[in-house]
């Protein structure tokens, strides 16, 4: 082979490797200058698989919502998988009760994913709240959390009368009169913390809520004071009439509406009269324990 040839030869390969590069990088190819904000593949890669190292285990449910005739459906996955080991699982239930509501062992498939259900319609469901579903591996600093909300919970051994809402506070229940046109009503209940009480309902149509609610149960600090009203969130003006006793509502709410909400500056404590009791106790100990020592609450001079 002369020295022309050669030459001709090694062209005809340069070229074709030329060729089959090219071809390979169109496949993958990233061209930042051309579009700065379009996002590399590469790296896209490499951030979610640091994020799957970061976050060793994994835990979410099918829904944040569910009421006491549900089925959870939990599932997660594990970062790094050893063979035989398997999640554990614990069910807290909702504020102040907090109790053990469900504790179980799973079993990690061979892609390092996990998944059971749970079923929500057991005594240990029966309180509305936030549940918290928290799963480990290996030991106990490895572990993750979701928070489901039940509502819907039915009073057992307490029922109000046809026409009345079931309220609860804490430990109490309390009947609330109502009348309702165009909806139902599934649930209500009284937020402490926020002084207020909320009505969910289901509509059929544009509808009418009027509640006859016991001024120690929901209030405000003055009885010219208006109660603040919102239906999903939205503030809407309702009628008023206030007694001794009783604030008498009457809310408009469209069809589609989920959720009224009615606000005050004043809602019963949970143990009210047992607190009361506690600080008169209190005082007349002060009292007695002063007259008896000559404390001073002043000093002399």
């Amino acid at each position: 082979m002369n020295t022309r040839t050669s030459y001709v030869a090694i062209a005809i390969i340069a070229a074709v490797l030329a060729t089959s590069t090219s071809a390979v990088f169109a496949q993958g190819y990233y061209d930042e200058e051309a579009c700065p904000d379009c996002p590399d593949p590469a790296s896209e890669m490499k951030r979610e698989q640091a994020a799957q190292l970061d976050i060793p285990i994994r835990v979410w449910t099918d829904k944040a919502v569910y009421d006491h005739k549900s089925t959870i459906t939990i599932e997660g996955s594990v970062a790094s998988a050893r063979l035989g080991t398997e999640i554990g699982l614990t069910v807290i239930g909702p504020a102040p009760f907090n109790n053990i509501v469900e504790v179980d062992q799973l079993k990690i498939g061979s892609d390092g994913k996990y998944k059971t259900t749970l079923s929500t319609a057991g005594d240990s469901w029966k309180y509305d709240g936030t549940y918290t579903i928290k799963v480990t591996y290996g030991s106990q600093q490895i572990n993750n959390k979701v928070l489901v909300q039940l509502t819907g919970a039915s009073v057992i051994g307490f029922e109000c009368a046809p026409g009345e809402l079931t309220a609860r506070v804490g430990a109490s229940n309390y009947c609330i009169p109502y009348s309702i046109s165009g909806a139902t009503v599934t649930s209500a209940r009284i937020n402490q913390a926020t002084t207020s009480m909320t009505i969910n309902i289901n509509t059929s149509s544009d509808g009418m809520l009027k509640l006859e609610i016991p001024r120690n149960v929901l209030d405000t600090k003055s009885s010219t004071d208006p109660l603040f009203v919102l239906v999903d969130g939205e503030e809407v003006d309702s009628e008023e009439s206030v007694t001794d006793t009783t604030r008498t509502v009457t809310i408009m709410f469209p069809n589609g509406a989920e959720e009224i909400e009615i606000i005050g500056t004043f809602a019963i404590p949970e143990f009210g009269a047992i607190a009361a009791l506690i600080l008169a106790v209190a005082i007349i100990s002060i009292i007695a324990v002063s007259s008896r020592t000559r404390l001073n609450v002043l000093p002399k001079y």
